[in-house]
C-alpha cells in the first residue's frame, strides 16, 4: 500500500461498509420534487409510463409493467401463463427465496435444479434431462424460472432450445441483472417474460419495487390490470378475476427514472470492483473469484468468492465474522434451496455443486460507491487470516 492509500485507509478504519448501499446518481431528486410539484402523489402518475417505457428500452423488451417488487412481478407472469395447482415448475436451486415463493402462491410444485460451474447458474444438461423424463411421464413443467445469479447470465441458448422444443415458457429472474447480457442479448428479453428487482440493494433502486417486461403485450396487460385489484374496465367497480395491490408508485418512478440515468456508470463501477478485488485477492491459494462465463457480460451486482479452506488456512465464514468485528458486511452464499426447511420436501436434481458454492462462497462489500481504500482495507484482513 502506499502512504497516501493508507492514510486514506486510516481515515475510513473504522466507517462502517455495506454489502450492498443504494447510490443515488443527483437526478432523482429533481423528478421527485416534479412529482411533488405536480401532485401526482398517489399511486398514479406521469413517471411511471416513463419509467416503463425507458426500462423497456434498455432491456429491449416491447412492453413493461412497473410494479411492488420482483416477487409480484414473477407471481403474475405465473399466473397469467396459467400455472396453478398441479403443476410443477423447474427452478434454479442455488438462489434467493423470492424465486421459489410465487411458485407456492399459485399452487405449484417446484423442481430444483443444482449449478453448473461455469457460471454457478442453473445446469443445462440437468434442467434437459429433467424435461424429457418429465415429458415422457406424460406431465412437461408448466414453466421454467431461470435466475441470473449475482448478474451473470445463465447459458441461455441451451436451455431456449429444449424449451422450446417442448413448448415450455421461460421466465428469467433478472432480480439481481440489470443491465447484463447473454451474448449480447439483456438479460430479462429472451424468454416469455423477465423480472426485475429496484430492492434497496440492488444495483439501482427504486427503495421498493421491480418491473415485468415481455414482447408478449396480452401478458403485460393481464399483469398490469392483477396488479391494480383486477379492475375490469367498465365505469363502475367490477371484478371477474381475483386482484392483487401490487402497483408501484409515482413517486418511486421518478426515483427509477433518475437511476436508470446512471444504470451504465454503476455496471462499470462494480465490474471495475471485481477486477480489483481479483488484483488483491487472486494470488491467495485456495481464494477464487466468481468466474465471468464466455457467453456472460457480467454486471458483478456483488463481487463473490470462493474459499478452499484446506488451501488457504480459513473458511468464509470466519472470514466473515472477521469483517463484521470490523464493522464490514460481508454474506454467505444464497443456501441452496433444496436445503432449506420450507422447500425440503420438493425434489431436486443434483445439488452437490450449489451445496458446494454454499459452504466456500462469500459476497463481498460491491457497492458503485465503494471506495478503493475500503477495498484494500478488506482485502487486507482477508490477507491476514489467510497467512499471506
Amino acid at each position: 500500500m502506499t502512504m497516501s492509500s493508507i492514510n486514506a485507509a486510516l481515515a475510513h478504519a473504522h466507517e462502517p461498509i455495506y454489502l450492498s448501499p443504494p447510490h443515488m446518481g443527483g437526478l432523482e431528486m429533481d423528478y421527485v420534487r416534479e412529482a411533488f410539484d405536480t401532485n401526482w402523489i398517489a399511486p398514479v402518475g406521469p413517471h411511471i409510463g416513463a419509467f416503463e417505457q425507458e426500462f423497456a428500452r434498455i432491456v429491449d423488451a416491447e412492453y413493461a409493467v412497473a410494479l411492488s417488487s420482483g416477487t409480484a412481478a414473477l407471481h403474475l407472469a405465473l399466473l397469467h401463463l396459467g400455472v396453478g395447482p398441479g403443476d410443477k415448475v423447474l427452478v434454479s436451486t442455488l438462489t434467493f427465496a423470492a424465486s421459489v415463493n410465487p411458485i407456492i402462491y399459485v399452487g405449484a410444485e417446484p423442481i430444483f435444479i443444482d449449478s453448473e460451474r461455469t457460471s454457478w447458474n442453473i445446469n443445462p444438461v440437468l434442467l434437459e434431462q429433467k424435461i424429457r423424463e418429465m415429458v415422457a411421464d406424460g406431465q412437461p413443467p408448466a414453466a421454467v424460472i431461470i435466475v441470473h445469479l449475482y448478474g451473470q447470465a445463465a447459458n441461455m441458448g441451451p436451455i431456449l432450445a429444449i424449451c422450446q422444443e417442448h413448448e415450455i415458457p421461460v421466465i428469467e429472474d433478472a432480480a439481481e441483472a440489470l443491465g447484463a447480457l447473454y451474448r449480447g442479448r439483456s438479460l430479462g428479453s429472451l424468454g416469455r417474460a423477465g423480472l426485475f428487482s429496484f430492492n434497496g440493494n440492488k444495483i439501482i433502486t427504486t427503495s421498493g419495487g421491480g418491473m415485468l417486461v415481455s414482447d408478449d403485450q396480452e401478458l403485460i396487460a393481464h399483469a398490469r390490470k392483477l396488479s391494480t385489484q383486477a379492475r375490469d374496465p367498465v365505469p363502475h367497480y367490477e371484478h371477474s378475476e381475483i386482484g392483487y395491490n401490487y402497483r408501484m408508485s409515482n413517486v418511486l418512478a421518478a426515483i427509477g427514472r433518475g437511476q436508470l440515468q446512471v444504470l451504465s456508470q454503476y455496471v462499470q463501477a462494480r465490474r471495475q470492483n471485481a477486477h480489483i478485488y481479483q488484483e488483491l485477492l487472486g494470488s491467495i491459494p485456495g481464494v477464487e473469484i466468481m468466474p465471468e462465463a464466455e457467453w456472460s457480460f457480467h454486471n458483478r451486482w456483488l463481487t463473490v468468492m470462493t474459499v478452499d479452506p484446506a488451501k488457504c488456512g480459513t473458511t468464509c465464514d470466519h472470514i466473515r465474522l472477521a469483517l463484521e468485528c470490523e464493522k464490514i458486511e460481508a454474506r454467505r452464499v444464497w443456501k441452496p434451496m433444496h436445503m432449506q426447511p420450507v422447500f425440503a420436501r420438493y425434489d431436486c436434481v443434483g445439488g452437490h455443486v450449489s451445496e458446494d458454492l454454499f459452504e466456500k462462497g462469500l459476497c463481498l462489500p460491491s457497492g458503485s460507491n465503494l471506495q478503493f481504500a475500503q477495498m484494500e482495507r478488506i482485502c487486507h484482513l482477508i490477507r491476514t487470516l489467510c497467512h499471506v
